[in-house]
């Protein structure tokens, strides 16, 4: 990272990954094109992240060519003026992972990984998930990332001074 002062743990990193209403998700085709998506992700331990799919599809295709992917998320993402000098910039708190993409084949997992899905997304409607899962499991997939090292964030913040709040060294 350029900007070492902008770096934060990975622990922030991971509170990023949960915050963000959505993962880009970076894929490598079959033919070596890039593929990403922003994609609805959840995770039950920091280290297994899934989302869910049609049963076939590029995302999958570019799996089973490519598993290794990078995961962004950005939260908190504001334009704003810089407050000493004038200059157009962000605000903003970020993280990127890079993982292995694996389709889940058992029911289990899937039900586990979409019950947190359902949960972080729409928690209020927990009480459906059963015939949810009763309609739709035979024609869903479900695809575990598995994190292959720790997520690593950064952030722009301006202070009430208007300073660009620093890391401690």
């Amino acid at each position: 990272m350029r900007k070492k002062s902008r770096e934060m743990d990975s622990h922030w990193a991971l509170d990023v990954m949960h915050k963000a209403p959505y993962i880009t998700v970076s894929f490598v085709d079959a033919d070596g094109e890039a593929y990403g998506l922003p994609l609805s992700l959840a995770s039950g331990d920091d280290v297994h992240w899934y989302f869910h799919s049609a049963l076939e599809g590029k995302k999958l295709d570019a799996i089973k060519a490519h598993p290794e992917v990078c995961l962004s998320a950005v939260t908190r993402c504001t334009p704003t003026v810089g407050p000493k000098d004038g200059s157009f910039t962000l605000q903003f708190q970020s993280a990127v992972a890079f993982g292995k993409a694996e389709i889940v084949d058992t029911d289990e997992e899937k039900i586990e990984a979409l019950r947190l899905i359902c949960e972080r997304f729409l928690p209020q409607h927990i009480h459906a998930f059963d015939a949810a899962i009763e309609r739709s499991l035979s024609r869903t997939a479900v695809v575990r990332i598995t994190l292959t090292e720790p997520p690593v964030g950064k952030r722009k913040l301006y202070d009430k001074n208007g300073d660009e709040v620093k890391q401690k060294p």
